[in-house]
C-alpha cells in the first residue's frame, strides 16, 4: 500500500469506540474516515465529533465495508459478533483490527483467522498491554536471559469501571460476554502469559459473583499451566477499585511492572526488580499511549512499514486458553487447552 494514511471505519462507539475514536486523533498514521454506530443517542454524539474531525457516521456495518475509502475497521463489538463481522470485512478485502476478545470459541477464531488470510488481508489485535515500553523491556530482558529460567507469572488486572454501566449493557451479560472478569480485563494478562510462555496446556478457574449483581461474575482466579512446567497465576476482578500488576519470577531474579491508573488513560509504571545477588532497584516509566500504539503498529503492518508484532498463532493460542478457562471457571476441573498446532 504506497499511501502514508490508514483510512478506518470504528465499528461501535460506546465507552471503548469512543477512547480509539479519541486517540487517533492525534495518529500521522491512521485517519478515522467513519463511525458506525446502531443506538441513536451514541451516533448522534459521534455525529457531533464526525463533524469537527472529518469522518461520517452511519448505522449499518455493511457501510463501512463497502465503503471504497475505508481501508480497515476495528471492531469495538460485542464478541459474540466478531467472528462473522471479521470474515464480513475480509470478503471485502477490508483490514480488521479486532477488540478483545478476539472470538468466544477456538472454532470462531480459526474461521475468522482463516478468512483474513484467505483475502490476504492483515489481521489486529487489541491487547495494548504489549505496547507499554516496561513490558517491552521485560520481554527484551527475558529473551536476552537476564532472568534466567521463568519459573512463574503473576498478574492481576481489576477495576470496577463496570458499576457505572446500565444492568442492559451487554459488558455485563453471561451470553455476549460469558465470564465477564476474563473477557473484560483478565484475558490481557491471559496474552502477556502465552507472550512469554508460548500457548497455554492446561487451566483451573474459579469464577463467583461476590460484591455485585453482575450476571457474569464479578471475581476469577486463573491457573494456567504452560509446557515444561511453569505457571501463570491471573486474578481479575470487576468490583474493587483499579489495580493492575504483571510480575515474571525467573531463576535469576524477578520483574514487577505495576500501573498507576487504568490502561484507558495510563500515567506511567512502576518497576521494580531484585537480580541474583544485587539489591532491589526501583523507577517510574513516563506515560505512554498503549493503545494508540497498539493501532499504529497494525496500520504500519498493513502500510508496509514495519511487521505487525502480534501473530495469529498467539491470538489463536488466546482464544484455545479463553474457551477453556470458561469451561474450567464452569466444571470446576482442570482442564486441557487445546493444541492450535
Amino acid at each position: 500500500m504506497s499511501q502514508t494514511q490508514l483510512r478506518v471505519a470504528v465499528i461501535g462507539y460506546g465507552w471503548w469506540g469512543k477512547t480509539i475514536v479519541a486517540t487517533l486523533q492525534e495518529s500521522k498514521f491512521i485517519k478515522v474516515e467513519m463511525v458506525v454506530e446502531q443506538e441513536a443517542a451514541a451516533r448522534d454524539a459521534a455525529k457531533v465529533l464526525g463533524e469537527k474531525t472529518g469522518f461520517i457516521v452511519s448505522d449499518s456495518y455493511e457501510d463501512a465495508i463497502n465503503n471504497t475509502n475505508v481501508d480497515a475497521v476495528i471492531l469495538c463489538t460485542p464478541h459474540k459478533l466478531h467472528s462473522a463481522q471479521i470474515t464480513a470485512a475480509a470478503k471485502a478485502s477490508k483490514h480488521v483490527f479486532c477488540e478483545k476478545p478476539l472470538c468466544l470459541t477456538l472454532n470462531d477464531a480459526v474461521a475468522a483467522v482463516s478468512a483474513c488470510k484467505a483475502a490476504g488481508v492483515m489481521l489486529g489485535i487489541g491487547h495494548e498491554r504489549r505496547f507499554e515500553p516496561a513490558i517491552i523491556d521485560l520481554r527484551q530482558r527475558i529473551a536476552d536471559g537476564e532472568l534466567g529460567t521463568i519459573l512463574q507469572i503473576e498478574g492481576n488486572f481489576s477495576q470496577d469501571k463496570f458499576f457505572a454501566l446500565p444492568p442492559d449493557n451487554w459488558r455485563l451479560s453471561k451470553e455476549l460476554a460469558p465470564c465477564g472478569p476474563l473477557s473484560a480485563t483478565g484475558i490481557h494478562l491471559v496474552d502477556l502469559a502465552i507472550a512469554i510462555l508460548g500457548p497455554a496446556e492446561s487451566v483451573l478457574a474459579r469464577l463467583n459473583t461476590l460484591a455485585s449483581n453482575f450476571a457474569n461474575g464479578d471475581s476469577l482466579a486463573i491457573m494456567l499451566g504452560f509446557k515444561g512446567g511453569p505457571t501463570a497465576l491471573i486474578s481479575a476482578i470487576l468490583a474493587t477499585p483499579f489495580d493492575g500488576r504483571f510480575t515474571v519470577y525467573g531463576s535469576k531474579g524477578w520483574v514487577e511492572v505495576r500501573d498507576r491508573t487504568h490502561p484507558e488513560n495510563p500515567t506511567g509504571w512502576d518497576i521494580s526488580m531484585v537480580f541474583s545477588g544485587k539489591e532491589k532497584v526501583a523507577h517510574f516509566n513516563d506515560p505512554h499511549p498503549t493503545v494508540r500504539s497498539n493501532l499504529e503498529a497494525f496500520a504500519k503492518g498493513v502500510l508496509g512499514i514495519s511487521p505487525y508484532p502480534v501473530t495469529t498463532d498467539e491470538m489463536l493460542a488466546n482464544v484455545a486458553a479463553l474457551e477453556s478457562i470458561m469451561k474450567s471457571a464452569e466444571s470446576g476441573l482442570i482442564e486441557k487447552v487445546p493444541s492450535i498446532a
